[in-house]
């Protein structure tokens, strides 16, 4: 380690507490490291041997210490004890902005502002919040607010790039307010990321990894970046570039749950030969399987013998046996028949699955689709207010899916169904309507 450095991060460590500016200068000194992310770790394990129990300035260095490694939830913890200046609270803002709690995020940036911050970064910051709560008028009247010179600004033409991606404009509008952004200040990595992402989202997946790499040369690193390069090069194939990427991220945040999901199954592809016909041929199985029999002409007998047996799709039929049919109180000869016919049409036959041994059933946690008065809030969600890696959010473009209640509505054998998309991402998709009480329509 160059001697400068070591004691550039000993003089900042040593401070009663700490500012955005020092916040600023570790972070670049940090890059200048090796391990970075290791040298970090050790910084914030002796401050927090010191003073156990932080509060008042003690704290607001801990929690920006705390937040350097991306342990957010930690560091708004911190603050509540922080002595209540501006950089508690401008911190504790990027907190919650990392969190996707942008409501929150607005109302501390507000509170760094009345605390003396007169940076251009809280204005920036609530505009961006505003953009990604989908409060698109508030960010378009709040990005006016700021003036002509903020606007023309490479900031400026960064959040008129998020606001037309947002509001859906063509994408040589938002293409050229990004590279406008670039343009002005070379080093702004928001516009870089945002462009990169926007680009993989539309298929530029060669364009989008040079902005990501890009991305990986300007301190802070954003997490995402690491993960979306993850997720194209094993989508490549390139399975060890993949988990290069994904250590990086774990390396700072050992607890990040997609980088773990997606480790697993870059590990796991090193190893396993993916057979891209079979895949299809799951997914069109599935989809079959998943066909209620109510679409199907059946006798009034056996429909309601099918219902109190709770038997609602043909995948519940291939798992039930003749001899379980008949010995159903008024199940006959001619009902049975109509079944048996019903499922030759679709090449199947009853107790398919337990003589093939093939788990033709759904995950035995899969919760049903069942969409409550309460939920319908939720169900409003935009899909941009919520994280979701760049493969399964090309999958929601695609399907036009634009709310997380418009997901809920979809089944797991749609999405299967969709070129590049797999049990990973269906996974993700999954934990993203788990996290709002929602989950996939129950398509038996």
């Amino acid at each position: 380690m160059d001697q400068a450095t070591a004691d550039a991060i000993k003089d900042i460590a040593s401070q009663e507490t700490w500012t955005y500016k020092d916040y600023q200068t570790l972070i670049s000194r940090l890059a200048e490291l090796r391990d970075p992310a290791g040298r970090a770790r050790e910084l914030l394990a002796e401050l927090e041997s010191k003073t156990p129990e932080p509060k008042g300035t003690d704290a607001v260095k801990i929690g920006i210490a705390r937040f350097m490694l991306c342990r957010f939830e930690q560091a708004l913890q911190t603050f509540t004890n922080a002595t209540d200046n501006k950089d508690r609270r401008y911190f504790a803002a990027e907190c919650l902005r990392c969190l996707q709690r942008f409501d929150e995020a607005i109302e501390d940036y507000e509170r760094a502002k009345a605390r003396g911050w007169d940076s251009p970064e809280a204005d920036t910051r609530r505009v961006q919040c505003f953009a990604l709560a989908g409060r698109l008028d508030d960010a378009a009247e709040a990005l006016k607010d700021l003036g002509k010179d903020v606007a023309e600004s490479a900031d400026g033409w960064y959040l008129k790039g998020l606001l037309a991606e947002l509001n859906g404009e063509d994408s040589q509008t938002v293409l050229e307010a990004y590279e406008q952004a670039c343009e002005l200040d070379e080093d702004h990595a928001e516009a870089t990321f945002r462009m990169a992402f926007y680009l993989d989202l539309h298929g530029e997946e060669e364009e989008a990894i040079d902005l990501y790499k890009d991305c990986l040369g300007r301190p802070p690193v954003y997490a995402n970046a690491l993960m979306n390069l993850a997720v194209l090069h094993e989508d490549a194939g390139q399975y060890d570039q993949a988990i290069a990427y994904l250590n990086r991220v774990l390396a700072v945040n050992p607890n990040h749950a997609r980088a773990r999901l997606f480790m697993r199954d870059a590990q796991a592809s090193k190893s396993m030969h993916y057979d891209e016909d079979q895949a299809r041929r799951i997914a069109k199985r599935n989809a079959v399987l998943d066909i209620p029999v109510t679409d199907f002409e059946l006798s009034v007998r056996a429909r309601n013998c099918l219902k109190k047996m709770n038997i609602r799709s043909l995948g519940d039929l291939v798992r039930t046996t003749e001899s379980e049919l008949l010995g159903y109180k008024n199940f006959g000869e001619t009902s049975l028949k109509e079944i048996k016919d019903m499922l030759a049409a679709k090449g199947l036959r009853l107790g398919q699955a337990l003589e093939e041994g093939t788990d033709f059933s759904a995950s035995p946690d899969e919760p049903l689709g069942i969409v409550t008065l309460e939920e319908n809030g939720v169900r409003s969600t935009l899909i941009d207010q919520v994280e979701f890696s760049v493969r399964a959010r090309r999958v929601l473009d695609q399907l036009g899916i634009r709310t997380i209640g418009d997901l809920a509505d979809r089944s797991e054998a749609e999405l299967l169904a969709q070129k590049n998309f797999g049990q990973t991402s269906l996974n993700e998709m999954r934990q993203r309507l788990t996290d709002h009480n929602l989950s996939f329509r129950d398509s038996s």
